[in-house]
């Protein structure tokens, strides 16, 4: 059975916010010698998943200010690119939205982002990709798309409909997570990957980086440590060799559709996630539709 579908979410004192901030701000930090908690636990109840939620919500709340994001499309519209320190502003808003982004997937019982969150994400990703490749022409037509998002009866829905969740079961939430650790094997079955195939793996190690990353910012252990900066080596391998696919793809170097095979540090550490995990009997995928860039 279902939460109610607006509960009153708890929010947090600014260390936990903090505490998450630093997490999240890390969750592509490959540290070389990082290893597998021994056994991984997967258990975490529902009590546990709306409080997880909860933070996710509150942490994007409480970080990202409409008038902010505003300015910096403004200066993108005049401009063209943005400062060091407007780049990194505009690097934590959007990371603040790809964590609840995530959150959503994750602990709704539907496993999918409301439509326009979705699109406002995929959005800002285009965006940045566009002004750090220089692509000016890009720029401007993402930058108005993102300011017409922010349009105020736009972003009174987006905030509506991302408290709206329908929290998923502990028994639902587990097999979600087996479910996504299968398509990883799956995938590594495959000698040659799309650009599309592999971004698709590398969603799958963000959502799972961050659950840890949040789990690890309510209650603190040496497990939730582990998975989380396991889990945060694949994501920066992953999202670095994205990015040069990217780069790539804009350049005219390969298209973003040629497949190439797995680098080998990649493989290795996914492959190992994969002998670890606790999968037990296989069974039906849910969807994990619509999570955006």
């Amino acid at each position: 059975m279902t939460a109610p579908s607006n509960p009153a979410w708890e929010t947090f004192p600014p260390e936990t916010l903090r505490a998450l901030f630093e997490a999240v701000e890390i969750d592509d930090v490959v540290d070389p010698d990082v290893g597998l908690p021994d056994p991984i636990d997967l258990h975490c109840s529902r009590e546990e998943m709306g409080r997880c939620f909860a933070l996710c919500l509150d942490f994007w709340s409480e970080g990202v200010r409409r008038n902010d994001l505003l300015r910096l499309v403004s200066t993108l519209l005049r401009k063209g690119d943005l400062s060091p320190a407007e780049r990194l502003q505009y690097k934590h808003i959007r990371a603040k939205y790809k964590h609840l982004r995530f959150a959503l997937v994750l602990y709704d019982a539907r496993h999918r982002v409301p439509p326009l969150f979705s699109l406002t994400v995929a959005i800002m990703g285009h965006l940045q990709d566009a002004f750090r490749n220089g692509r000016r022409g890009a720029v401007t037509g993402y930058a108005l798309l993102l300011r017409a998002l922010l349009a105020r009866p736009f972003w009174a829905m987006v905030k509506r409909r991302a408290r709206a969740i329908r929290l998923d079961t502990a028994d639902g939430f587990l097999a979600y997570r087996k479910a996504e650790i299968r398509r990883l094997a799956k995938a590594l079955e495959q000698e040659r990957l799309t650009g599309h195939e592999f971004h698709t793996m590398r969603k799958i190690v963000s959502r799972h980086v961050s659950f840890y990353d949040t789990l690890r910012s309510l209650r603190p252990s040496e497990h939730h440590y582990k998975m989380s900066r396991y889990l945060s080596a694949i994501n920066g391998l992953m999202g670095s060799r994205h990015d040069d696919m990217i780069e790539q793809a804009v350049s005219g170097q390969r298209a973003y559709r040629t497949a190439a095979p797995l680098d080998a540090d990649i493989w290795r550490r996914v492959e190992g996630l994969v002998a670890r995990y606790p999968l037990g009997t296989p069974q039906s995928l849910p969807s994990s539709k619509s999570d955006g860039r």
